[in-house]
């Protein structure tokens, strides 16, 4: 058991992390055997799957568990066995909303206070 206070911290966020990193781990791993059960299977709710699947692959490279790479390599994947498979994939539609920027107020210059130096 560590005696430095920064050793007991160390521990503890250890195994939080350990916690976080199973939990991540095992819901990607189950995203990804529901999807591939759906290419063989159900193919109706196969691109639901698919989203899920690539986002926990997403997730588990943004919390560091898998590298990036691998993470892009599995999602690359994915998109082409759904579309092996003969699943259309169709983009979500994003609907672009017109952002109009605040008006902003000009910003006043303070008040130069004129000092008068007699000599």
């Amino acid at each position: 058991m560590p005696i430095i206070k920064s050793a007991k911290k160390r521990v503890h966020t250890a195994r939080k992390a350990t916690v976080r990193n199973a939990k991540t781990k095992r819901n990607l791993k189950e995203a990804l055997k529901s999807f591939q059960k759906s290419l063989d299977n159900d193919k109706k709710n196969a691109v639901a799957l698919l989203q899920s699947a690539q986002s926990q692959l997403g997730t588990a490279g943004k919390k560091h568990v898998m590298h990036k790479n691998k993470v892009a390599r599995k999602q690359r994947q994915l998109a082409k066995a759904a579309k092996t498979a003969g699943i259309k994939i169709t983009a979500a539609k994003s609907v672009a909303k017109k952002v109009t920027p605040a008006k902003k107020t000009p910003a006043k210059k303070p008040a130069v206070r004129k000092t008068s130096k007699k000599a």
